[in-house]
């Protein structure tokens, strides 16, 4: 789920930078494109999988 989330906002990040449209500081495309990244990161890492990880 965090993996489509950071598809999704890479998309939206590549958008912004394609058409030149004008936002404010906190949507600009570098900042979607770092809140793709860290969740990207959080999703290789295994985190909000919905699986309980198995421990013998």
């Amino acid at each position: 789920m965090l993996g489509i989330a950071a598809a999704v906002l890479f998309v939206t990040a590549f958008l912004i930078n394609a058409a030149e449209i004008t936002t404010n500081d906190v949507f600009s495309s570098v900042n979607l494109m770092l809140l793709g990244l860290a969740l990207l990161a959080l999703h290789v890492a295994g985190i909000g999988t919905g699986r309980p990880s198995r421990r013998r």
